[in-house]
């Protein structure tokens, strides 16, 4: 698997994440977990059965954090080419369908915004990798779950 470029932002936000779940949720869970033990009979108590599979989630998510971290390299965006579209860029394209234009900003790991103006989109998604690489002019396409999306670049421009 390639290395996915993140910025130091990102990257701050995902550890802080890690941080909160390691250093106050997990020993909540594991306090919660010997209460309900303290209470007798464990095969009947539903309390600590519950905290356990709670435990057991929240191990999972720092593990997937930690995995997405260790598969990024930080990036500084004024570092990047300004005239192709890649991470740290913001792409104006075309649907060559009906001609509505849409921005997409390409970023990294836990800075992803599907609400955001432009749609902050993973660098690894579809979408931002029919597009990276590509010059205004270009055209470029790829298979969504409705049929195959034809773009075209309109613009790039790099993002804050």
């Amino acid at each position: 698997m390639d290395r996915q470029p993140i910025t130091q932002a990102g990257y701050d936000k995902i550890l802080a994440e890690i941080k909160q779940l390691e250093e106050v949720e997990m020993p909540q869970v594991r306090e919660a977990i010997k209460v309900a033990r303290e209470e007798g009979d464990l095969s009947e108590n539903a309390e600590y059965h519950g905290q356990r599979e709670q435990q057991g989630m929240l191990q999972a998510k720092i593990y997937q954090l930690k995995s997405r971290l260790s598969n990024c390299v930080i990036v500084k965006k004024e570092d990047l080419p300004k005239d192709v579209v890649g991470f740290g860029t913001i792409v104006t394209v075309k649907d060559l369908s009906d001609d509505i234009e849409e921005q997409y900003e390409l970023v990294g790991p836990g800075e992803e915004d599907y609400s955001a103006e432009p749609m902050k989109i993973l660098t690894s998604s579809p979408i931002a990798q029919a597009l990276e690489g590509k010059k205004v002019g270009d055209q470029a396409e790829t298979e969504i779950p409705t049929g195959t999306l034809r773009l075209e670049i309109v613009k790039i421009e790099p993002a804050e």
